[in-house]
């Protein structure tokens, strides 16, 4: 019950916020523009996940640390009152990340409802865009709350998330191509799948591109996670290891906000 009136604080909080208000309006705008002026279908679809892939993950975990920081103050007054830590944290969580989720479901969604998915481009697609992007936003959210429990300070906090989303995006795409040509001569399958298992950014990647059987588009390691899993059983080893990368920080965060000092 307390968890129930920490969310509909939070949501009430949150849908006022410009800031969300700001995230929407630019998913609707993006989205609008590539299915009106980026050739629609499925070329629209691949161009959406280069956005899911680069911005969900960013104001997710940015937005969330941001918020988490400013909401400190707030968090210490109910820890004031008969609430216990692991009701609160729930709360704040599901507060959090259900308004950033549902702003990309509507800003991403919208457009798709208005149009139609376009020429050559099936309903599955979309709906596994939509997907990958509320699966990244809840990962994402839940490295914020870790973040924001772990690190006292609020800059070097800040930093620590930019650093996180840097590694998933780009520094990952780095040590894949170090690990790639410098061990070209072994074989790297499992190493390659264990690699892809430790990025939600490509796990999300893959899970659209197995459908779209856009094999050009999903590199080595989409390659080899097909090659081992498939379509049909890789979409659910992909939504099992992003449900993992949800509950794992949730747990660790959880733990350490229960036995922190306040």
């Amino acid at each position: 019950m307390t968890a129930l009136k920490v969310l509909k604080f939070q949501l009430r909080d949150l849908v006022r916020n410009r800031w969300l208000l700001g995230y929407t309006l630019v998913l609707l705008a993006l989205t609008a523009a590539l299915l009106c002026f980026g050739g629609g279908g499925p070329r629209a679809v691949i161009s959406l996940l280069n956005v899911v892939l680069i911005l969900v993950p960013l104001v997710s975990i940015v937005f969330g640390t941001m918020y988490l920081y400013g909401a400190r103050e707030f968090t210490e007054l109910l820890l004031a009152q008969p609430v216990g830590r692991r009701t609160l944290f729930i709360g704040l969580y599901a507060g959090l990340a259900l308004p950033l989720a549902g702003g990309f479901l509507l800003g991403v969604g919208l457009p798709f409802l208005w149009t139609g998915p376009g020429d050559g481009t099936d309903r599955g697609a979309v709906l596994l865009l939509l997907a990958s992007g509320i699966l990244l936003t809840l990962v994402f959210t839940a490295l914020a709350f870790l973040v924001s429990v772990l690190v006292v300070d609020r800059a070097r906090g800040l930093g620590v998330a930019i650093v996180i989303w840097l590694g998933v995006t780009v520094l990952y795409d780095a040590v894949l191509v170090l690990v790639t040509t410098t061990l070209a001569d072994y074989p790297l399958e499992l190493p390659l799948l264990g690699l892809t298992l430790l990025n939600p950014v490509d796990l999300g990647r893959i899970l659209l591109l197995l459908r779209l059987d856009t094999a050009a588009l999903m590199g080595y390691t989409g390659a080899v996670f097909e090659r081992f899993f498939g379509s049909g059983l890789g979409a659910g080893v992909i939504a099992g290891a992003l449900a993992l990368w949800v509950g794992c920080p949730l747990l660790v965060g959880l733990r350490r906000f229960a036995a922190r000092d306040f």
